[in-house]
Order: C-alpha cells, then sequence, then structure tokens
C-alpha cells in the first residue's frame, strides 16, 4: 500500500511539475506572440513613416533616411511575419492606432517643422523598440529572440542617424 502511495505522490509531482513546465512555455510563448505582433505593427509604421519622410523632409538627410527606414522595415516586417507564422500568430497588417495617429500629426507638418519632429520622434521610437528588442533577444532557442537579435544593429544604426537629424534639424 504504502508503494502505490509513493507512486501516486511521485506521479503527482510529476505531473503538477509538468504542468509548470507548460505553464511557464506556454507564458513564454504569450510573450514572444506579443512581441512580435507589435514588431510587425512597428515595422509597419516605420515603412510609412519612410514613406512620408521621402514626400516631406526639406532636407536631403531626412528623405534618404526615409528611404533607408522604408526599405530596412520591410525586409524587418516580412521576417517577423515568417517567425509569427512559427508561432502561430495572424499577423497584423498595420499599424496600431497610437503609431497611425503620429502619422497623421507628421502629415499635417512640412519643411523643418516636419524634419525636427520627424527626427525626433525617430530617436523616440528606435530607443523604445531598442529595449523591447533586447528583452525578446534574450530568449534563446525562440524564433522571436533570434528575430530580435537579428535586427537590433539595424534598428542601432537607425537610432544613431536618427540622432544624428536631430542634431542637424535643430541647428538650423
Amino acid at each position: 500500500m504504502t508503494r502505490l502511495f509513493v507512486s501516486v505522490g511521485l506521479a503527482s509531482a510529476l505531473t503538477c511539475a509538468s504542468l509548470g513546465a507548460w505553464a511557464q512555455t506556454r507564458s513564454s510563448d504569450r510573450a514572444s506572440q506579443t512581441f512580435i505582433t507589435k514588431a510587425i505593427e512597428g515595422n509597419l509604421a516605420e515603412v510609412q513613416m519612410g514613406q512620408l519622410a521621402q514626400e516631406k523632409g526639406a532636407s536631403e538627410g531626412v528623405r534618404s533616411f526615409g528611404q533607408t527606414l522604408q526599405q530596412d522595415h520591410a525586409a524587418g516586417a516580412q521576417k517577423a511575419t515568417a517567425v509569427a507564422t512559427q508561432l502561430g500568430v495572424n499577423p497584423p497588417t498595420e499599424p496600431n492606432k497610437n503609431q497611425k495617429a503620429m502619422h497623421a500629426t507628421l502629415g499635417k507638418l512640412s519643411g523643418q517643422a516636419f524634419d525636427r519632429k520627424f527626427a525626433s520622434e525617430m530617436v523616440k521610437d528606435h530607443k523604445k523598440e531598442i529595449a523591447e528588442y533586447q528583452k525578446a533577444a534574450k530568449k534563446q532557442g525562440d524564433p522571436a529572440g533570434a528575430y530580435a537579435s537579428e535586427t537590433l544593429p539595424t534598428l542601432q544604426k537607425h537610432l544613431e542617424t536618427a540622432q544624428a537629424l536631430t542634431k542637424a534639424t535643430s541647428a538650423r
């Protein structure tokens, strides 16, 4: 009888441990799914911002950066969408409402006012993105983590360019 209780107790403990690990994995999966959804929205927003910068930028630097954003983030959106499919996420097809609102705000500006606000927003946006990507990149063996690690150098370059543009546009 004692053996039966020990076996039942052991089986129960193993089941609880398995459920705990499963819950941890599900939580990790949710975090990866949330990250990749936000990453796709961010990429889509940056593509649109890049297009806007090419249309409305007063300086060659802003227009050129807009082209870089459009190209890099279009590629990023494709990669992130592939990861979303791997993670079982239905990828978003447009930026979120806050990103759309910023696009609308910038769309009303022109000339140097556009350049200053655009550069400033790109600095804020890329700092925030880099922090989120660094957190996601810590997940080893996770498709979202691998995507984040691969993308971080590009985001860092974008931040540096945006910071240089901020200095250039504030000097005018």
